[in-house]
C-alpha cells in the first residue's frame, strides 16, 4: 500500500470575505467591503470582499477606483491585532488534532495530519470536525484543500470558498487541477503569468506538460520549481512555527573595494 502524506491547507474566513476574522464584520457581510486605510485618496485596497470583487473591486486597486467602481463601498480599517487573537485561537484547535502546522500568513496554514488518522479518522472526518468546531468555537470559518501535497493544498482550500472542503487525489486531480488558471499556482505572480501568457500557457496543465528546459530558460531554476508544482510533484514537509532547516554548508565572503584583476575603481 503506497503511503501518503495527507496534508491540508485551511484559510480562515468569515461569511462571504475571506479576510474576514472578526465579528466586527458582521454587520457588513452582505454589503461590498474592502479592507483599507482611509487616511487619503491615495490609499489602495488590501483585500475586497466576494460581493465587492464582483462589482470589479480587486486587491491593489486605488480606493478612488474602488469607490469609482461601486459607489455603496463600505472601507473597513485592517485591525491586525484581532487576526493575530484569532490567528492564535485557530491553531490552537489546529494542535488538537496534530503538532504538524506550518503558518502561510496570519489566516491560513497547512497541517500534516498523517500521524493523527488512527485515533481521530480519516482526513475528511478530520476536516469536518475541524470545520465544524471552529465555526461553532469562533464563529468564523475555514475553507480546507485536502491531498498529498501542500501546493495542492492550497489550491484546494481556494477551490471552492467559503466553508467547504475540497480534496484532490492522484487519480482526479489533472481533471480538476491541471483545469485551473495558471495564475493559481502558488508563486505565479503577474510578471510570470504575463511571461506564460505570452506563450499560449495559460493553464496549470500547461504548465505541467511544457518542456521543462523551455520553462527553465524562461525563468531560470522558478521554471523548473513551477513545472514540479503543476505537477504535483512537491514533498516538502510542513514545517511547524520556529523550525529551521538545518545547516548544510557555512560561507565567508568578501566583496573587494575594487576589481582585483584589472584593479580598477568602482
Amino acid at each position: 500500500m503506497e503511503y501518503q502524506k495527507k496534508s491540508y491547507h485551511m484559510e480562515a474566513v468569515c461569511g462571504s470575505a475571506h479576510y474576514q476574522i472578526a465579528a466586527y464584520w458582521s454587520r457588513v457581510l452582505n454589503k461590498p467591503a474592502i479592507k483599507a486605510y482611509q487616511a487619503s485618496r491615495r490609499g489602495i485596497v488590501l483585500t475586497a470582499n466576494y460581493t465587492a470583487t464582483q462589482k470589479g473591486v480587486k486587491t491593489g486597486l486605488a480606493l478612488w477606483q474602488a469607490k469609482s467602481a461601486c459607489p455603496d463601498l463600505v472601507v473597513v480599517p485592517p485591525r491586525m491585532e484581532l487576526y493575530l487573537q484569532f490567528s492564535s485561537m485557530l491553531r490552537e484547535i489546529y494542535g488538537e488534532y496534530t503538532d504538524l502546522v506550518e503558518p502561510y500568513g496570519c489566516d491560513e496554514a497547512w497541517l500534516d495530519v498523517t500521524g493523527s488518522t488512527a485515533l481521530k479518522g480519516d482526513e475528511k472526518k478530520i476536516a469536518d470536525e475541524i470545520r465544524s468546531r471552529v465555526k461553532k468555537e469562533l464563529g468564523i470559518t475555514v475553507s480546507i484543500g485536502i491531498t498529498w501535497n501542500k501546493i495542492f493544498a492550497k489550491l484546494g482550500s481556494d477551490y471552492k470558498k467559503p466553508d467547504a472542503i475540497t480534496q484532490f487525489h492522484k487519480e482526479n486531480y489533472q481533471s480538476i487541477v491541471w483545469n485551473l488558471p495558471a495564475a493559481n499556482l502558488l508563486y505565479v505572480g503577474r510578471s510570470t503569468r504575463t511571461m506564460l501568457n505570452r506563450y499560449g500557457i495559460k493553464t496549470i496543465g500547461k504548465i505541467a506538460t511544457s518542456d521543462p528546459d523551455f520553462l527553465e530558460r524562461l525563468f531560470g531554476k522558478m521554471g523548473l520549481v513551477l513545472y514540479s508544482f503543476a505537477n504535483g510533484w512537491d514533498d516538502s514537509p510542513v514545517a511547524p512555527e520556529g523550525y529551521a532547516a538545518p545547516i548544510k554548508s557555512i560561507g565567508n565572503s568578501t566583496t573587494t573595494p575594487r576589481d582585483l584583476a584589472t584593479n580598477l575603481n568602482p
